[in-house]
């Protein structure tokens, strides 16, 4: 419990910049000096821990908890000083209080994700596989072919490099090689089924266009980026297949598409 406590004050403390943002931007320039090693070095430690607790003040306020700013600087500023208005004992039960209430919240928000990504998936795989070139497999895999190609088609026990796309039905890109600028190389049998199956389809030089169902990939599991059921989309060009010496056990992937 320490541990929460001594994260909690630092963080709360050095939200204390947001009194920067309070004040004309003039006089906030004129009022910081950077020049010697050490007003860097003091800059930095504030500027880091703002910048990585700026996210969790947003988290809280988009969650329906609405936070005092000037009660957090008020609270920095005590805390330089050592003049506490609540024992470390009384800030330490507020702070396990309010990472207890963050928490329901998150849950009752993921659950209220999951249903609606769902109802969600299960109209955009409707409409998709109604389209024309659009072909559903059996086990609901949904794919078009893009670009033809006239290589080998890989097995499940093969390594593939391929260049994706990832995207949620909302057009939210969450993972990208073409993005990264390298493509990804990996054992096929080592990924998401949907992503398993959908490859060996292909022959090495297509692109193909992937729409896959939950089930077919995360299910219920939420992955940050990935809301739990959600339908994936994957653009995806295969650039070369490089054949298995010998079969490989197959595992779950924990990346998107690929395995890391």
């Amino acid at each position: 419990m320490k541990s929460i406590y001594k994260l909690s004050l630092v963080a709360l403390a050095v939200i204390g910049l947001s009194a920067c943002n309070q004040a004309p931007k003039t006089t906030e320039a004129a009022a910081v000096e950077l020049k010697t090693q050490a007003q860097k070095e003091a800059y930095s430690v504030g500027a880091s821990i703002g910048k990585y607790m700026s996210g969790h003040i947003k988290e809280q306020e988009e969650l329906g908890m609405p936070v005092d700013r000037d009660l957090i600087v008020a609270g920095f500023s005590s805390g330089l000083n050592d003049q506490l208005k609540l024992t470390e004992e009384e800030m330490q039960t507020v702070l396990q209080g309010l990472d207890e209430r963050l928490n329901e919240k998150r849950e009752s928000q993921a659950t209220l994700l999951a249903e609606k990504s769902l109802v969600d998936s299960a109209a955009f795989l409707e409409t998709n596989k109604a389209k024309e070139g659009v072909v559903t497999t059996e086990s609901g895999l949904q794919y078009e072919v893009m670009t033809p190609g006239t290589g080998d088609k890989p097995t499940a026990e093969d390594m593939v490099e391929v260049h994706y796309v990832g995207t949620l039905t909302d057009g939210t890109e969450f993972d990208s090689s073409v993005a990264r600028g390298e493509p990804a190389k990996f054992p096929l049998n080592r990924v998401i089924t949907g992503w398993t199956e959908g490859l060996q389809l292909m022959p090495v030089g297509a692109k193909y266009k992937f729409v896959i169902p939950a089930e077919l990939a995360y299910g219920e599991r939420d992955t940050g980026t990935i809301p739990a059921n959600s339908t994936l989309i994957f653009e995806v060009e295969l650039l070369s297949i490089e054949k298995a010496s010998e079969p490989t056990a197959e595992v779950a992937g924990d990346d998107h598409g690929h395995a890391h």
